[in-house]
């Protein structure tokens, strides 16, 4: 029975996205944030039990894989394709024989794609298993669903100006596919051991994010994922 609760755990994760697909579609985004953060949840804890129980196999990390795309590929992809439709559609600013209001918006749906290549690429890299290369999923996707809640619940206008800009939300788009398909090492946060001399970066990080939520909220979370890629830089340049 033991085998199986990692694989209940990845299908909660599933469970959540799925949810949080339905919410984003019909533009609820602060339940559909508030599924994918369940979502990670589940996700980080069906790999734990599995270490834990000892019942690591191949069928747990490709059922894994498919659970994240849905929950932090899917999902993302729509609320930047509804974030940058929001802006577009119904404007006749960029009209033409192409109707570009109509297709702009899908570009937020690339970071699916990204997602997707991203996740295939993860399961045959055997690189990953302490480390990773290039931005997480579920990293990724906890960017862009903290972009309709600090919209929701910021008071800082330019920031809000800023998330409403779609030059800067296609630009976000961009760059948050190229980093998770990036051949760029970033640390995690699993521990061999909790020494500080060993893990100064990871602690410095977790410092830093818990500092973050409690003075910015939501709007610590872009934040902190930018932080995360820049500690994993300097921490590789400091190797070399």
């Amino acid at each position: 029975m033991k085998k199986h609760i990692p694989n209940l755990l990845t299908l909660g994760n599933l469970f959540c996205g799925t949810i949080a697909t339905i919410l984003a579609v019909n533009n609820n985004f602060v339940f559909a944030g508030l599924f994918v953060v369940l979502g990670i949840f589940f996700d980080f804890f069906d790999g734990f039990a599995a270490r834990l129980l000892n019942v690591s196999g191949e069928l747990g990390k490709q059922l894994d894989s498919l659970a994240d795309m849905v929950t932090s590929g899917v999902v993302p992809g729509i609320i930047m394709f509804k974030l940058i439709g929001d802006k577009v559609i119904g404007s006749d600013t960029f009209t033409d024989e192409f109707n570009l209001p109509t297709i702009i918006p899908f570009v937020g749906l690339i970071l699916t794609l990204g997602a997707c290549y991203r996740l295939a690429k993860f399961n045959i890299d055997t690189r990953q298993s302490e480390s990773f290369i290039g931005l997480p999923t579920p990293a990724m996707s906890l960017f862009v669903i903290s972009l309709p809640l600090i919209l929701e619940y910021s008071d800082l206008e330019f920031v809000n100006d800023l998330i409403r800009n779609n030059y800067f939300l296609i630009t976000i788009t961009l760059l948050l596919t190229y980093l998770m398909n990036a051949e760029l090492p970033l640390f995690s946060l699993k521990f061999k051991n909790y020494a500080i001399k060993n893990n100064i970066v990871k602690y410095l990080f977790l410092l830093i994010s818990i500092i973050m939520i409690i003075s910015l909220q939501y709007l610590s979370i872009p934040l902190i994922i930018t932080i995360y890629v820049l500690l994993s830089l300097i921490s590789n340049s400091k190797k070399a």
